[in-house]
């Protein structure tokens, strides 16, 4: 473990974060850590913990933070849709090669009701970011 801990722990939760100060300036030399706040990350809401009082720098390191974890699962949203699509490759490639008649009656409907809706939502937005680019010109 490096011997320069951060001062801030967040411990990831589905639409955020608790948020922790760390300590290890305490007698036993103990890593202490002293939850401080709750981050909403949908919302960008921040409710300190208990009555505690956030100061100037913890709001700003959590703000700080909130914006790195934004980029952090919209990049990583992106990265799943790539490998989505790698994914319907593979199954295409599956599908004409090496699947039985049986895997295939087991699959082709909710596959082709979910490439269905998907090809609506695609074509559905295309037309408007064309409409919308039409209208700025």
């Amino acid at each position: 473990m490096s011997a320069e801990l951060p001062d801030y722990y967040f411990r990831v939760r589905e639409n955020g974060a608790f948020v922790f100060r760390v300590d290890t300036e305490n007698r036993q030399r103990r890593i202490e850590m002293d939850q401080i706040a709750v981050v909403n990350i949908r919302n960008g809401e921040i409710k300190p913990h208990g009555q505690r009082e956030l100061s100037e720098q913890d709001i700003a390191e959590i703000k700080s933070w909130m914006e790195s974890r934004a980029a952090t699962i919209a990049a990583r949203d992106t990265d799943d849709i790539h490998r989505a699509i790698d994914h319907l490759n593979l199954t295409a490639h599956w599908a004409n090669s090496r699947a039985t008649d049986a895997q295939l009656e087991n699959v082709t409907d909710a596959l082709l009701l979910a490439m269905h809706d998907l090809r609506g939502v695609l074509v559905r937005k295309k037309a408007d970011r064309l409409m919308k680019d039409r209208s700025g010109d």
